[in-house]
């Protein structure tokens, strides 16, 4: 008996390796599988910006990356004793102006660097609605808890997404002629745009998302919307809010990415990192016994291994650790 609607995900014709950089901008998606990749040992530069959600404010982004032009006083604003940028997400934001400008641009000269020489571009697109500075017409990546009646709101068309993006992907071909893209849809819902209004959004970004896959050699899809709503349409793969996919839906998308992103090296050697960090991780009932020694001296060996085979794990740190408590048990 089948019981699910199973999305079919084609696996990448090139697909991702091991000490590849990967750098990821967009919605807290992309925030949860930077988290992810971070955690299985890729290098990785997730959202130098923060959080956006919007395609034009995740173009601003990169634009800004491959300009490397750094950021001062006037394109800041302050709000409430706090300083803040339009671009960049709250996380950048201080009540010391000197303070918000020293976060954004160091950020922004590490990743200007990581941008130029990264091999992946991981992009999620949250939702197609944008809110305009109405005295500028800005598009800003964040309102900051500014009054609504500061900002005009619309749903950019799918031609103006393609189009903006098709400039942006000729700039970093220019750029980075090796350069990879792979598209996401996100597939938390926006529903204070309204359910009717959410789905309009989605269908904006998918119908988007399509074209610049069609149009652009370097381009790819993975469907991590059409996995949530098909395969995880249960409301128990959704976090309290009823919005945003619970820690075991990311977990199912990471699987589902990782079987069709990753080679078959890059997945080999990511089961044996899993499994040598879930025996760093195991907590003994006796620390004090041979077992738990051999136990020990057993990761050591597993881990320098690892690290002799696959340099871009860097486990210097591990190694060290675990050789601090053979050399205590020891002594």
């Amino acid at each position: 008996m089948e019981l699910q609607t199973r999305v079919e995900v084609v696996a990448n014709r090139q697909p991702i390796e091991y000490g590849e950089r990967l750098m990821l901008a967009g919605s807290c998606f992309a925030e949860n599988m930077g988290a992810k990749l971070t955690d299985a040992r890729f290098e990785v530069d997730a959202n130098p910006f923060g959080i956006l959600y919007n395609p034009l404010s995740v173009k601003s982004c990169i634009e800004r990356l491959l300009d490397g032009k750094k950021f001062v006083a006037d394109d800041l604003f302050e709000h409430r004793g706090v300083y803040h940028s339009f671009l960049h997400h709250s996380r950048f934001s201080d009540v010391n102006e000197e303070v918000c400008l020293d976060k954004i641009n160091e950020r922004l000269a590490f990743s200007t660097g990581f941008l130029k020489k990264t091999d992946w571009l991981l992009v999620t697109f949250g939702t197609a609605y944008v809110y305009r500075l109405a005295e500028t017409d800005l598009v800003v990546g964040n309102c900051h808890k500014l009054p609504e009646r500061n900002f005009v709101r619309m749903r950019i068309s799918v031609e103006t997404i393609v189009n903006e993006w098709n400039s942006l992907i000729g700039d970093l071909q220019a750029a980075n002629p090796d350069i990879r893209i792979l598209l996401t849809v996100s597939p938390i819902r926006h529903l204070k745009d309204g359910a009717h209004e959410n789905q309009l959004s989605k269908s904006t970004l998918l119908l988007a998302v399509d074209e610049l896959v069609r149009q652009n050699g370097c381009c790819s899809y993975f469907p991590s919307y059409e996995i949530v709503m098909d395969e995880l349409r249960d409301y128990r793969f959704y976090a309290d809010d009823m919005v945003h996919p619970s820690g075991q839906a990311v977990s199912y998308i990471w699987e589902r990415f990782c079987a069709t992103q990753l080679s078959d090296s890059a997945r080999k050697s990511l089961m044996e990192w899993e499994k040598l960090k879930r025996a760093l991780e195991h907590k003994p009932f006796n620390r004090d016994s041979k077992e738990y020694l051999l136990f020990l001296k057993q990761n050591l060996h597993k881990l320098q291994q690892l690290n002799e085979k696959s340099v871009y794990f860097a486990l210097s740190t591990e190694i060290e650790r675990v050789r601090e408590q053979i050399l205590s048990f020891e002594q």
